[in-house]
C-alpha cells in the first residue's frame, strides 16, 4: 500500500489526475465537478505551527446526510461523569476475550477508565475494542476527540475519508477528531483505544536530547487519496457530546477524490522508535519513551502522553534496572501488546491492562525485585516485548464494566506480599 511520509507535513494527493485545484483552494468550479470542503482540526486563528486543516474534493459534500437519531451502545462511556467511585488501589485486569457474538468496532467498544469532559475539551478515556466483524457500509465519526488505536490481536484495514491505512500489532493508528472511518478485520480482534478530548496529539519536544531521537516525524505515514464510489445506503454513526447518533446517506462517506493539507490520519510502526536510555547509572524517567503528547496549559504536564516500552538494551552500572517503586502525580493506564513487561514478569499478560492512579504506589513485583537486585550487571537486551502507557494529569474513574465485569485481578496486590522488611 502506498503512503505519504511525515508527521504534520503538508500533503497533496489525488486519485484522479487533475482533481486538485492549482493555485487556489475553492475555485468557482472545482475540477471534475467535485465539491470543495474544508475540514478544520483547529480554530482558524490557531498559531500557524498548531493550525490543522485539510481541503478535500469529493463527489458529494458531507452535508448530504439524513437526520441523526440516538443509537444505544451501553458499554461506551465518556468523561469522568460516566465513571464510578474508584478505590486508590493498584489495579490490574486479565485479558478480556473477544466475544463470539458478531460485533463490529462500534459495537465492540468497552470503556475502561475515564477522566475529564469532552464538552470542556479536556481529559481522555481508555477503551477496549473487542470485535470480529468488518463495518462494511457503516462509518464512525468521533466529534468528541482524536482516537489512538493500538491493535493487540488481529490486523486492521482502516478506510478513512482521506485514504487507507493497514495497521497490525506493533503499529498504531492516529485518527483525528471528526474524520469518518471504517474498520475491516479478518477474525477476532482486540484493540486498545485512547480517546483524547484535549489538545491534538503532537510529537514531544526533545530538549537536551537534541534534534534526533524518540519517534521521528518521517516514520509517520499518511494515506493517499483512494476514492470509494460504492453506491447504496450507508450508515453514519457519530459520537457527539458523549452519546452515539446514527443517520443514513445515499452514498459512501469515503468519496474524496483528492485532498491536501496537514490534518490527516496516520500510522506509525513502533519498531522505528529510537529508544534513549542510561549508559551510566539509574533507570531514567519513563518520559523518555514518549511517542506522542497532548499538552495542557501547564508546561510539561500532559493531558495525555502515549508512552511505549519497546525492545531495548540495559547497560547501566550499580543500578536497579527495572522501574523503581514510586508514587506519581500523573495517572498511568498500561497495556501489553506482546511479550513480557520487565517489572511484572508474571500476571501481566498480553491483552491485559493495569491502572495506577495519581499517588497510588506501585513498582516491581517480588520476583522482579529479587531478580534485579541479584543479577550480574552485564549488558542485557529486553527483546520481543511491547508495553505502552496512556498517562494523564487527571485521575481516572473506572466504569462499572471495568470494576465489576469479572476480569479484574483480585490477587494483584499479592505480587508485593513477599517483599521483606529491611534489616534494622
Amino acid at each position: 500500500m502506498n503512503y505519504q511520509s511525515g508527521f504534520g507535513n503538508q500533503f497533496a494527493t489525488e486519485a484522479v489526475a487533475g482533481a486538485l485545484p492549482v493555485g487556489r483552494n475553492s475555485p468557482q468550479r472545482a475540477p471534475h465537478g467535485l465539491y470543495a470542503e474544508l475540514i478544520s482540526g483547529s480554530a482558524f486563528t490557531a498559531p500557524r505551527a498548531e493550525n490543522q486543516r485539510s481541503w478535500v474534493y469529493r463527489r458529494r459534500p458531507s452535508v448530504v446526510v439524513g437526520a441523526f437519531t440516538p443509537l444505544a451502545q451501553p458499554w461506551l462511556k465518556t468523561g469522568a461523569r460516566d465513571g464510578i467511585d474508584t478505590p486508590p488501589n493498584p489495579l490490574r485486569w486479565h485479558p478480556i476475550e473477544v466475544p463470539a457474538a458478531s460485533a463490529d468496532f462500534v459495537e465492540g467498544l468497552r470503556s475502561i477508565a475515564l477522566n475529564g469532559d469532552p464538552e470542556a475539551q479536556t481529559g481522555m478515556a481508555a477503551h477496549l475494542a473487542l470485535f470480529n466483524r468488518s463495518m462494511d457500509k457503516r462509518a464512525f465519526v468521533n466529534a468528541d476527540g482524536d482516537l489512538l488505536l493500538v491493535p493487540q490481536q488481529g490486523a486492521l484495514q482502516i478506510r478513512t475519508e482521506l485514504g487507507l491505512l493497514d495497521v497490525k500489532p506493533g503499529e498504531i493508528a492516529l485518527l483525528p477528531r471528526g474524520i469518518a472511518f471504517s474498520i475491516a478485520v479478518d477474525g477476532p480482534t482486540r484493540v486498545y483505544v485512547c480517546e483524547n478530548y484535549g489538545a491534538a496529539f503532537r510529537l514531544p519536544e526533545l530538549g537536551p536530547i537534541g534534534s534526533n531521537g524518540l519517534a521521528n516525524a518521517r516514520d509517520f505515514l499518511a494515506p493517499v487519496a483512494a476514492v470509494d464510489d460504492t453506491t447504496g445506503e450507508f450508515e453514519i454513526v457519530k459520537k457527539y457530546g458523549g452519546a452515539l447518533w446514527r443517520a443514513t446517506q445515499p452514498h459512501s462517506p469515503f468519496n474524496v477524490v483528492a485532498w491536501h493539507g496537514n490534518l490527516a490520519p496516520l500510522k506509525y510502526d513502533t519498531a522505528h522508535f529510537n529508544t534513549i536510555g542510561s549508559i551510566s547509572f539509574d533507570h531514567p524517567d519513563p518520559s523518555i519513551f514518549t511517542v506522542l503528547t497532548s499538552p495542557t496549559d501547564t508546561p510539561g504536564t500532559a493531558n495525555c502522553d502515549f508512552v511505549i516500552f519497546p525492545p531495548r538494551w540495559l547497560v547501566a552500572e550499580d543500578t536497579f534496572r527495572p522501574p523503581w517503586y514510586h508514587r506519581n502525580v500523573m495517572s498511568e493506564f498500561m497495556g501489553l501488546v506482546y511479550g513480557q513487561y520487565d517489572a511484572k514478569p508474571e500476571g501481566f499478560r498480553p491483552g491485559g491492562m493495569s491502572l495506577h492512579n495519581g499517588m497510588v504506589p506501585h513498582g516491581p513485583d517480588t520476583e522482579a525485585f529479587d531478580k534485579a537486585s541479584n543479577a550480574p550487571l552485564a549488558p542485557h537486551k529486553l527483546d520481543n516485548t511491547l508495553a505502552f502507557m496512556f498517562e494523564s494529569r487527571w485521575r481516572f474513574r473506572l466504569t462499572e464494566f471495568a470494576l465489576n465485569g469479572g476480569a479484574l485481578d483480585a490477587a494483584y496486590a499479592d505480587c508485593w506480599a513477599g517483599l521483606k522488611e529491611a534489616a534494622r
